[in-house]
């Protein structure tokens, strides 16, 4: 028997190299939309480049870092077949990381881990990985796709991706900017966003045994679309913010909820207090606590409860904010504010009940 029939190859360990070609050149269309003018070369190379003389600009940049992924809400993405939204969420989760510093998203990079690779399917992931670029004005300068047979199932995948930014030193927004007086601004979520999914996952499908296909009267579309919406990018809008008006924080709203990513950015010594009379939460949020009988507070360090940014802004900077934020097509409200800690043991206090 020949060698060739017998020997061991890379193909029949299960890494398909041909397929993984396939899938680069099937994604080059979209990566090449996805770009800044200081992106130097194209797909293909062993690294991203990126043109560092366009930060001469700044006295003194500080290039900022994040990494992130989105949970098992691929697992979702995964079952409804569904691959071309995916990305978007990753997007959000980390450039969304960056802009809470003041720091401009500069460019991405994404690692894609898959049990066996379909060219088209990797693609798809890729598409919507270049549009959530294009939305949050970052360069997608290069990623990985991984084949990694008999750890992951043919079907099964994961995503990652890292990015920068950049803000100038004196500019950099936190904790050291608050005030006492100072307003906090909510931004409506587009829905459950990349957190809290494995709980959300438990209840509505194991626990209350939901299909993904079913439709769901309150939400007005079926289950999976819904759990499959994806996060809301708001990089550029909280860049418009800081153009048009003073912003003293930014607080992404992901894993741990409102309150505990809030206080994050509340210096010692201050307190903020939200009063959830001022929203109501979508009816996706309901329908997790009714149907795992979810207690709120369990739920609110869970989910994000229709907020996914805050900002926190004088108050001589509300009216401008708010406008700026309308005029971009984001559903902005004033939340709570910044006062003295006083007796408050913790650094944020939600009080009053949902608006129904």
């Amino acid at each position: 028997m020949s060698a060739e029939s017998t020997g061991a190859s890379y193909a029949s360990a299960g890494v398909d190299i041909e397929a993984g070609d396939r899938a680069v050149d099937l994604m080059k269309k979209w990566v090449a939309k996805a770009t800044r003018p200081e992106v130097v070369g194209g797909l293909g190379g062993f690294a991203g480049l990126f043109d560092a003389s366009a930060l001469k600009r700044y006295e003194r940049p500080l290039l900022a870092s994040a990494t992130d992924g989105v949970g098992t809400k691929v697992d979702i993405a995964r079952k409804m077949g569904v691959y071309d939204t995916i990305g978007h969420d990753l997007v959000a989760m980390v450039v969304d990381d960056l802009v809470v510093c003041g720091a401009e998203p500069l460019f991405m990079t994404d690692y894609i881990c898959v049990g066996k690779v379909f060219p088209e399917r990797v693609a798809a992931i890729v598409k919507g990985i270049a549009e959530g670029c294009v939305l949050a004005g970052c360069a997608l300068v290069g990623g990985e796709t991984a084949e990694h047979p008999g750890l992951l199932g043919e079907d099964e995948f994961d995503v990652a991706g890292a990015g920068t930014g950049v803000v100038e030193a004196d500019r950099v927004l936190g904790a050291d900017r608050i005030r006492t007086g100072d307003a906090v601004i909510a931004m409506a979520s587009s829905g459950l966003h990349s957190n809290g999914y494995s709980l959300v996952r438990h209840v509505l499908l194991d626990r209350a045994g939901m299909s993904l296909d079913q439709e769901v009267p309150e939400l007005g579309r079926t289950l999976g679309e819904e759990l499959l919406e994806p996060t809301k990018i708001y990089s550029l809008d909280c860049l418009a913010l800081t153009r048009t008006c003073e912003v003293h924080a930014f607080s992404h709203v992901t894993g741990g909820g409102l309150a505990n990513n809030l206080a994050r950015v509340i210096p010692d010594g201050l307190h903020a207090t939200v009063d959830r009379t001022t929203w109501a939460p979508g009816a996706i949020f309901d329908l997790v606590g009714t149907a795992g009988a979810v207690e709120r507070q369990e739920l609110e360090k869970t989910l994000n409860m229709g907020v996914g940014m805050i900002a926190v802004v004088p108050q001589e900077s509300v009216d401008v904010a708010l406008t700026t934020l309308a005029d971009r097509g984001v559903d902005a409200w004033v939340s709570g504010e910044i006062v003295e800690r006083g007796d408050h043991a913790e650094a944020v206090t939600l009080t009053g009940d949902y608006a129904s």
